[in-house]
């Protein structure tokens, strides 16, 4: 059911953006590029994990700051974005546990998509990117799918919901921010990483334990200018229905 869930949301989205070209990996062909990053203790662990009714990544980090799944070699979810007027990146995820080990109980933490250029880094900083807060995550939510639109690659402004990285925040007050030269548009050109990440700019947490599984991590990219046809618009309609159906199904079974 997850999997039937996160592929007619993604069907449902190219309705009605008439998406002239999507990837969806879904961890039965191997991990195309996706993984977490390594743990500062070295005790992570990741591998494909069927026992959630299709393959999925399974991540158990007892001790670390925060998590990152990151994609630098799949061409699909790197390279230029402004290549396509829109785009739109999806992910699925289900929090088994994250404790705080300061207090030993259960917290939650946002979700975050970041868009990372390495190539032109502003003075001492690492790299420059784009990001955005999907949501909330924590133990007791069940699968829970999120995704954002990008609909104008080109725009040089940052989009309503999206920050900026890569000034060092003594700069600017704390605050994250794009540097002084970069627009928006100037990072979706060159994405040399995408990450989705606990790590939010300009906060950080304790040290804590995380069980996270993830799965169905798509991108699609729109066409300019494209209109859904009647057909797609009578499939949208009949599919709302059916992805409700589809989310309630999937909370009885959690």
């Amino acid at each position: 059911m997850k999997k039937a869930f996160a592929g007619l949301a993604f069907t449902l989205m190219s309705a009605m953006a008439t998406a002239s070209a999507g990837t969806t990996v879904d961890f039965s062909s191997g991990l195309q590029g996706w993984d977490n990053h390594p743990a500062y203790d070295g005790e992570a662990g990741a591998w494909i994990d069927s026992s959630y009714g299709s393959p999925a990544l399974h991540t158990i980090n007892p001790l670390t700051f925060g998590m990152t799944w990151a994609n630098t070699t799949n061409p699909a979810f790197v390279g230029n974005y402004g290549a396509s007027p829109s785009v739109t990146l999806g992910i699925d995820i289900l929090a088994n546990s994250i404790i705080y080990w300061g207090t030993g109980e259960e917290v939650t933490r946002n979700l975050v998509v970041e868009l990372r250029d390495y190539d032109n880094p502003y003075k001492d900083m690492p790299y420059t990117s784009v990001w955005y807060n999907l949501g909330t995550i924590g133990a007791g939510m069940g699968w829970q799918h999120f995704e954002v639109s990008i609909g104008d690659t080109a725009s040089t402004a940052l989009p309503a919901g999206w920050g900026g990285y890569g000034i060092d925040d003594t700069e600017t007050g704390g605050v994250p921010a794009l540097p002084p030269d970069r627009s928006f548009a100037d990072v979706l050109a060159s994405i040399d990483e995408i990450v989705f990440t606990t790590f939010e700019p300009g906060y950080f947490y304790g040290w804590t334990g995380y069980d996270v599984v993830v799965d169905n991590i798509s991108i699609g990219t729109g066409a300019s200018g494209d209109v859904p046809e009647p057909g797609s618009l009578a499939m949208l309609a009949g599919g709302l229905g059916m992805l409700g159906l589809a989310r309630r199904r999937r909370a009885a079974r959690a």
